[in-house]
């Protein structure tokens, strides 16, 4: 089989640090029984109808930090800002995909929006730099793991899934995806990431990204 020439990646959680560890440090900030987020916000019926409206852009993240602001038990000034606050870049796999985008693979990133006001997930990451195409879910109306949103952006590549890998670090995410006919990564430990990303594209990495241990 010939090697796959289209890589769509998630966002957070993939091209940034891990989401749980910071969720759990502002649970710790802020007093909250370990859990609380995941309780209240993803796991009840009524905080994931509002967390999934978010993502499709049909309510403001101002509106969705006031309403998760009172099943926390939290101040809602820049909630979301404050839950993902110690996110950072994960440099190996930056460095990763732009060695990817210069072996000549296209590269999608497909992100399930947090709201872009007043605090934007993105800030500080040249997406345009890194990616040949951006989407979004709230400038879709749709979210992953609908199929409208994977049509999407291998509309802005050009390519047929089946000529992509598609990385998340939402396993739930990727049946959906596979179904189109990706190749696709759960996305747990940078180092394994890459290791499948060789296999799938046909390409050596190891020479192009940092194995420095952070500090």
């Amino acid at each position: 089989m010939s090697h796959r020439i289209g890589l769509v990646l998630d966002f957070g959680g993939v091209l940034t640090t891990p989401l749980l560890p910071a969720v759990l440090a502002f649970e710790k900030r802020e007093g909250l029984a370990e859990g609380t987020c995941l309780t209240a916000l993803y796991l009840d019926e009524e905080g994931t109808r509002l967390t999934h409206a978010l993502e499709r852009g049909e309510i403001t993240q101002d509106r969705w930090n006031r309403a998760a602001a009172e099943r926390l038990g939290v101040a809602p000034e820049n909630l979301m800002g404050r839950i993902f606050a110690d996110l950072r870049p994960e440099p190996l796999i930056i460095d990763a995909v732009a060695a990817i985008r210069r072996a000549g693979i296209k590269v999608g990133i497909l992100s399930n929006s947090v709201g872009l006001a007043p605090w934007n997930l993105y800030d500080g990451y040249d997406l345009d730099a890194l990616s040949d195409a951006v989407v979004i879910s709230e400038h879709q109306g749709v979210r992953k793991p609908d199929p409208d949103i994977f049509e999407a952006v291998l509309r802005l590549l050009e390519l047929p899934a089946d000529q992509c890998v598609f990385v998340d670090d939402t396993a739930e995410y990727l049946p959906a995806a596979e179904s189109l006919g990706f190749a696709t990564v759960h996305a747990q430990a940078p180092e394994r990431t890459i290791a499948r990303l060789e296999d799938l594209l046909s390409l050596s990495l190891a020479d192009e990204v940092r194995t420095a241990p952070r500090g």
